[in-house]
């Protein structure tokens, strides 16, 4: 499967890399793996949606925004000019209010959209976990690492 292709086929264009928000660097390359720095839902430089979570109409709005940030750890692996060859884990971050207890299901729009790019292949291991606050009041944030062909 050719991913540019792939995300094609599927409507999806490639964000530019958000640039960092502080000291560290998009993505970094070990031993056949990629591991993204956490991403946010940034589309052209603005948060799809801030602030904490507080109930299950939420949900699907901020699994939306888990989606976004997918293609931006997507977007900051690719830039390593590496081929991808899957996902193998997702750590999503949901901002939550002390009764919100859907961060799963957030997770699930990086999850399936993980899976509709790379089939088989985006199966992966994942963690969702719910948090009092991210950077820049970001709703949601993701952490990826992605398989690579050496």
């Amino acid at each position: 499967m050719i991913l540019s292709q792939r995300l094609k086929e599927l409507g999806l264009t490639l964000p530019d890399v958000p640039p960092p928000v502080a000291a560290y660097v998009p993505a970094r390359i070990s031993g056949g793996l990629v591991y993204t720095s956490g991403q946010l839902p940034l589309k052209k430089g603005h948060l799809l949606l801030s602030g904490s979570l507080h109930r299950e109409d939420q949900v699907a709005d901020a699994a939306l925004a888990a989606e976004q940030c997918f293609l931006n750890a997507l977007a900051a692996a690719l830039q390593m000019q590496v081929t991808l060859q899957g996902v193998l884990k997702l750590t999503v971050f949901v901002a939550s209010g002390p009764d919100f207890i859907w961060q799963h299901l957030v997770a699930n729009g990086a999850s399936a959209l993980a899976q509709k790019v790379f089939g088989e292949s985006g199966q992966h291991v994942r963690s969702a976990v719910g948090v009092s606050s991210l950077p820049l009041n970001a709703s949601v944030e993701l952490e990826a690492i992605f398989a690579t062909a050496i």
